[in-house]
């Protein structure tokens, strides 16, 4: 234990316990052959209904069966938003909102990126395992390169290798991705692989993980795509939305004039309507809906108006319990440092591993 966190530990008054329960919970995990879980989210842009079913739903069963490592990924947000003077209010937010969704800090390591400086040596030594043309092909690299032209920088391009350290820090094998991330997952595969044709076995090959069933993409209210953090911020539902505004942005969501066929196809804009209503309604209002549908008696009006009110009801305790959470500045520092504590040894005992895999044993 470093000095500094020991030394925060004792002035908040956290008792060591809970970090020896979790590495001894860990232990017993890999005894029984439970691989280790990790996962990230930058703290940019705002949580949202996608991030709840399609992520942090999962995180809160995962920590209940696997050790599970979840990360705030804050170096990795620097690539496109280098300005970190809202950085701190961003942290604490989003760190409230995963507490606030459920995640136990004392079942799982919940902490910060930059909490964890062996995050950046094992970055550099796993960046002389990456080709610069297999980075330089990655859509996201891609993508990220027309969003940002006067941003374009090495962080940017070594995405990947970064996001490969945070995995193998842990040695995790479980990784919670989305079909957009898969492609990293691989580039983490090919990494792994190279380490040990030049060095030893130290890595599992991390895989996608998520329980065996597809991901939950929760679609955008306007029929375009999915929701975002940044993007189509009036057609996406954010936790921490008012109940005003969430009334206000269903009611605005695309629709017709409704079916002029018994059991019509329906089409992607109002098939999102009926997605997002399985997510936060009754079985039996989600039954009737459909129901009026086939009969082509359906009021999208009145589907919409029922929608608001049970996401209203869904999002609600989530946004009031964040916000308090958010207040509480003592217990967020207490939640990092008690993260950082677990995340830390776990990347040490892994540094150990490599440095002596590597030849950097001098002494």
């Amino acid at each position: 234990m470093t000095v500094t966190v020991r030394a925060a530990l004792a002035n908040w008054h956290i008792s060591t316990s809970a970090h020896s329960e979790f590495l001894i919970f860990a232990l017993l995990m890999q005894s029984v052959k439970k691989e280790i879980v990790m996962s990230g989210i930058r703290p940019t842009g705002f949580l949202h209904l996608g991030n709840y079913f399609g992520a942090l739903r999962n995180f809160v069963r995962m920590q209940d069966e696997y050790p599970c490592f979840f990360m705030l990924a804050d170096l990795h947000s620097l690539t496109t938003h280098p300005d970190t003077s809202q950085l701190k209010t961003n942290i604490h937010r989003v760190l409230a909102e995963h507490l606030a969704c459920g995640l136990d800090p004392d079942k799982s390591a919940l902490y910060c990126q930059s909490h964890v400086y062996e995050t950046s040596e094992l970055y550099l030594y796993l960046s002389t395992l990456s080709m610069v043309g297999e980075l330089e092909k990655t859509p996201t690299f891609k993508d990220k390169v027309r969003q940002h032209p006067q941003n374009v920088n090495a962080g940017l391009l070594t995405y990947p290798v970064l996001q490969a350290a945070d995995i193998l820090l842990h040695r995790a094998k479980l990784v919670p991705v989305g079909k957009d991330q898969e492609q990293h997952l691989e580039m983490a595969r090919n990494i792994v692989v190279r380490f040990h044709h030049r060095y030893s076995e130290v890595f599992p090959e991390p895989v996608a993980f998520n329980y065996g069933g597809e991901l939950i993409k929760v679609p955008s209210l306007d029929g375009a795509g999915k929701m975002s953090k940044s993007e189509n911020q009036y057609a996406t539902l954010y936790l921490s939305d008012p109940d005003d505004l969430i009334r206000k942005k269903v009611m605005k969501a695309k629709t017709d004039t409704g079916p002029t066929a018994p059991n019509s196809p329906k089409p992607d804009y109002i098939e999102n309507l009926f997605l997002l209503m399985k997510l936060v309604s009754a079985p039996d209002t989600l039954q009737k809906f459909e129901e009026d549908y086939n009969a082509c008696t359906i009021r999208y009006g009145d589907m919409k108006k029922q929608l608001a009110e049970d996401m209203v009801r869904f999002i609600a305790p989530i946004r009031e319990k964040a916000e308090a959470i958010q207040q509480d500045t003592e217990y967020l520092k207490k939640v990092m440092i008690q993260g950082a504590e677990k995340a830390r040894s776990s990347a040490q005992a892994t540094m150990k591993v490599v440095r002596e895999a590597m030849g950097l044993n001098y002494y």
